[in-house]
């Protein structure tokens, strides 16, 4: 089993390995464009490109950004040239909230041997590494998936045991519903503590150390994540919550696939303000 996470440095000195693919991660959710065009400008030597929209949503489905299915998913390991043996390191430029979803995807698929880089490609260009600029179409690839497993829907999330601590992690002000920049409703669901993301971030982009982490879960009544459920807009940059849940070493939650969005596209109750 790999760890959740991988520094620049590591990450340079297996660059060479055979079995290692890197997995540009980056996007943008109001200007799709952009990350193709980045990724042309320049990308950590021999990464493939994976889009956000095309790889790892599926067309229709809960929410705006739902999981594609089992065999679309694979489908898109074999465009990436992701096997059963690959060494795969995903990344993006803001702190792993892209990265960790496809991070995810594949440790839910049993596949451990996924690290999100560190500090993503900021890290890597701070520490002296080189970028290219050449588009890498890999050998194809191809692994067997299964049902993914740790995701809870909407009648899940409304049927929840009482003791079950349910997440937010969007940014604190689409919480309180003082801002909704995507959704077409703002505020959050009933019961919901706020735990923005962005709080597991260093200045430096860099995951924080785990007891930080814990600390940061513990405030809000989690030190044991069977009982967590955890959701964003659309069920994407939560998952950097849940990678930084597994580094504090309280374990995997549950994900609601589509978050907001899909909870505020059914007449279900809708909580404003800062309490939960």
């Amino acid at each position: 089993m790999a760890s959740p996470l991988i520094t620049a440095d590591e990450l340079a000195r297996i660059l060479d390995r055979g079995d290692v693919r890197i997995v540009d991660c980056r996007w943008d959710l109001a200007n799709p464009e952009r990350a193709p065009e980045e990724y042309r400008s320049g990308h950590l030597p021999g990464a493939v490109f994976a889009s956000l929209d095309d790889d790892l949503t599926a067309p229709v489905g809960p929410g705006r950004h739902p999981l594609p299915t089992p065999a679309r998913f694979g489908e898109s390991l074999s465009r990436l040239g992701i096997t059963p043996n690959s060494r795969v390191v995903v990344y993006d430029d803001s702190g792993g909230g892209f990265a960790a979803r496809l991070w995810w995807m594949l440790t839910d698929q049993g596949h451990e041997q996924t690290s999100v880089l560190d500090g993503g490609i900021q890290a890597w260009v701070a520490g002296g590494n080189s970028l290219d600029m050449e588009a890498v179409i890999p050998p194809r690839g191809g692994m067997e998936t299964r049902p993914w497993t740790r995701i809870v829907d909407r009648d899940q999330v409304v049927a929840r045991p009482e003791h079950t601590v349910v997440i937010d992690a969007r940014i604190a002000e689409r919480y309180r519903g003082e801002s909704e920049p995507i959704d077409p409703i703002a505020g959050h669901i009933p019961g919901a503590v706020s735990v923005p993301h962005p709080g597991n971030l260093a200045p430096d982009l860099t995951l924080r150390d785990p007891g930080t982490l814990r600390s940061r879960f513990s405030e809000v009544g989690v030190t044991d994540a069977e009982h967590v459920i955890v959701y964003c807009g659309s069920g994407v940059t939560t998952c950097l919550n849940i990678l930084a849940m597994e580094i504090a070493g309280i374990g995997r939650p549950w994900l609601y696939e589509g978050s907001w969005s899909d909870w505020c596209s059914t007449d279900l109750p809708i909580a404003t303000g800062d309490a939960p």
